[in-house]
């Protein structure tokens, strides 16, 4: 029987990537979506590819609709071994250009979204003390990033949750994996950069430091990774004998990683990027 997983946040960008190769890895792929109207880019794909795929509603911010998604799965299907929560928003903004209403949008996708499809195949994988949960973190999630306030807050309670959470999950069979992209040529990244999404395509008294960060960090990290480089990593993750609580997805961004780990201080997470050195 092949294993099963489940994938939020198909309809584009790396989790459509990801429900496409689980599924040619040989996985029964449950790929789900806000909006099942929008999975025509999803269909294209999997057909493309030869692969078949269960598409689902399911949105993170309601409680009933993941509970249902859940249940469903789990009636037709028996179990769930693979949990990969992807679905998130992204944002760019300052503080002071960063509304509550805001923050809790998505403090509620990024976080809550992750807690609630978690908790809801939590029990199921605990009960057969079998599953993998595997969550789309980012660099945001590892280093604060200027900007993105908002953004790697959520990443960072993320991280958090599942950290804490590992140390009960390997007792009962569960292992947990975090994934930490650095810069993704996806929709995703494309949406928030063209449409500001916090900064309103104004950055105000901040753009000099905003175009400085934006410039180094594209002469940083180089060529962007796509969708699909996370999804083999994913694939990987998936489907390793003893899974690492933690994946990077590039040297660039285990280099960034690094500047932390070795300075407890934070100096050096500090000092990088240096919005005063714009790059041409």
């Amino acid at each position: 029987m092949a294993p099963v997983a489940l994938v939020t946040g198909s309809s584009t960008g790396i989790g459509l990537s990801v429900a496409v190769h689980l599924a040619k890895a040989g996985f029964e792929v449950v790929a789900t979506l806000r909006n099942p109207e929008k999975a025509d880019r999803l269909r294209a794909r999997a057909a493309e590819e030869g692969v078949t795929l269960d598409i689902r509603a399911l949105d993170v911010e309601s409680d009933d609709s993941v509970r249902q998604c859940v249940q469903g799965v789990l009636q037709r299907h028996g179990h769930i071994d693979v949990l990969v929560n992807n679905a998130g928003v992204g944002f760019f903004g300052s503080l002071e250009q960063t509304p509550i209403e805001a923050l809790r949008r998505i403090m509620e996708v990024n976080f809550f979204g992750v807690w609630r499809v978690t908790q809801a195949v939590f029990p199921s994988m605990r009960e057969r003390r079998s599953g993998r949960i595997i969550t789309m973190s980012s660099i945001g999630g590892l280093l604060g990033q200027p900007f993105g306030e908002a953004y790697s807050s959520a990443k960072f309670a993320v991280e958090g949750f599942m950290e804490s959470l590992a140390h009960v999950a390997r007792h009962l069979g569960i292992h947990l994996s975090l994934i930490q992209p650095g810069p993704v040529l996806t929709e995703f990244v494309n949406t928030v950069l063209v449409a500001g999404n916090g900064m309103a395509g104004e950055a105000g008294p901040y753009k000099p430091l905003f175009d400085a960060y934006i410039s180094q960090s594209k002469a940083y990290f180089g060529p962007w990774q796509t969708g699909d480089d996370v999804a083999r990593l994913t694939v990987e993750v998936a489907t390793a004998a003893q899974p690492h609580l933690r994946y990077v997805t590039s040297e660039r961004v285990r280099d960034m990683g690094a500047r932390k780990y070795v300075d407890l201080t934070g100096a050096t997470s500090i000092a990088f990027p240096r919005l005063n050195e714009p790059q041409a």
